[in-house]
């Protein structure tokens, strides 16, 4: 065992003991007509009207349409003239291509091949720590950051510094084990294992107890402007 660090291990510590009830369904199809380009205006339309902070009521006042009609065209069931749509582009204060970004936006995806990740030099890597990038989207339509890593510790590995950052990471248990420190609580991680956590407490492997040691990790934070 090649000891780092030390301090009580609990297995059980951090485990789930209730149900979590999420809010969205990860297997759920989007409806066909959300890739029509009215439902994508409708969707741009009530987006700048939220983070104006403006009810419908008051839009369409400041664009002479109706509210039933604005309605209609935030739930895309109608085709707005262009006249339309430079009124509402002139009330929210924004360009009228702004209001086709949805539309034309495109989704990527990156296939990485089993041992092609992009080998990264991070802050405190030492001899040993491998970091492999398995891929990255820029400017995607959820407005965060994602870093998925393969994290590789052998028996050359350095001592492995606390790290802390902005946002959220989960570590998940490939091969071997370690008792890995979050705050002021080590959790004993074996394969099959994960942890997630708020990242900007401190954090890392405190004891390699068993290597080598593989585990994947995704750190996920808030897209910056201009990024």
């Amino acid at each position: 065992m090649t000891k780092v660090g030390a301090g009580r291990s609990s297995r059980r510590s951090g485990a789930l003991d209730v149900k979590a009830v999420l809010n969205q369904d990860s297997h759920a199809v989007r409806d066909a007509k959300e890739n029509n380009l009215e439902l994508a205006i409708g969707h741009e339309v009530r987006a700048f009207r939220k983070k104006l902070g403006i009810t419908g009521a008051d839009l369409a006042s400041a664009t002479g349409i109706s509210l039933g009609m604005l309605s209609k065209i935030e739930n895309g069931n109608t085709s707005p003239s262009l006249t339309t749509l430079q009124a509402l582009a002139r009330a929210l204060g924004v360009p009228v291509t702004s209001l086709f970004r949805r539309f034309e936006e495109k989704r990527n995806a990156v296939f990485v091949r089993a041992g092609e990740g992009l080998e990264m030099e991070r802050r405190g890597t030492r001899a040993g720590h491998q970091y492999n990038l398995l891929g990255h989207i820029a400017n995607g339509s959820s407005g965060l950051q994602v870093e998925p890593y393969l994290i590789t510790l052998t028996a050359n590995s350095d001592v492995f510094p606390a790290f802390q950052h902005e946002g959220l990471e989960l570590i998940y248990m490939l091969e071997g084990e370690v008792e890995y420190r979050h705050a002021d609580k080590l959790y004993a991680m074996r394969p099959g294992d994960s942890l997630f956590f708020d990242a900007d407490a401190p954090h890392g492997p405190e004891v390699l107890t068993s290597l080598p040691i593989r585990f994947l990790s995704i750190i996920s934070y808030p897209e910056k402007n201009g990024s």
